[in-house]
């Protein structure tokens, strides 16, 4: 996936298209608010079209260049991230989000910064004994959904499934916002607003959802 954060991105929805946004296979003009493909290949996010973005739900489509971006949010109320496994995994911040990149064959670990998203370097052994064996882990499609993680202040540290734009939308307004050390006011708005939404879209696993066990954090 490009470092490049892709702007505030979100689902489809039927407003008037902005002038000169057009979907970035067919060229149809989009909305303010669409969706997006991940082409594989360049490590992309693409606009795209409901047509098209449809298209590119189906398995093999375009010989698996790009594949359509979901648009789940899930939680698992029976795994929080611990202190103990935060440390491990070695984020320098609060913030941080995963996903498996299908090109590389590995996990790829990106935090965001004033200069966009930053990859950290992550021991597999150390992601298996965190997170790797949880249920969520055990949902992630490559590519194009990430687990982000937030184990910010005092606040109780959360880990949700979100699609990929998600996560560079969030790198994208810290990008946007960021002002002095700590980020200033207008970034921590941002972010509050960021995660207020995606709390309001996550849903919780049912207790027998399919997937692996809670290393690293609460039973």
């Amino acid at each position: 996936m490009s470092t490049n954060p892709a702007g505030v991105l979100a689902q489809f929805t039927r407003r008037p298209p902005p002038p000169g946004e057009r979907c970035e296979l067919c060229g149809e003009p989009l909305p303010d608010e669409h969706r997006h493909l991940v082409d594989t290949t360049r490590r992309t996010l693409k606009c795209s079209c409901p047509p098209c973005h449809l298209l590119f739900t189906r398995p093999g489509a375009g010989q698996g260049r790009f594949r359509a971006v979901p648009d789940r949010y899930l939680t698992d109320p029976g795994f929080a991230p611990d202190g103990d496994g935060w440390d491990r995994l070695q984020i320098p911040v609060g913030l941080a989000f995963f996903f498996r990149n299908s090109a590389l064959g590995r996990l790829a670990a990106f935090y965001p910064s004033p200069a966009g998203a930053t990859e950290s370097e992550l021991d597999p052994a150390t992601w298996d004994a965190v997170i790797g064996g949880t249920r969520l882990a055990g949902l992630l499609e490559d590519d194009v959904e990430a687990l982000l993680l937030r184990a910010e202040h005092a606040e109780p540290a959360t880990c949700t499934l979100v699609p990929i734009d998600a996560a560079y939308e969030l790198v994208g307004r810290m990008r946007l916002h960021w002002k002095g050390f700590d980020g200033g006011a207008q970034a921590r708005a941002a972010l509050t607003e960021f995660f207020d939404h995606v709390a309001s879209r996550a849903r919780p696993l049912p207790a027998d959802a399919a997937g692996g066990g809670s290393p690293g954090g609460a039973p």
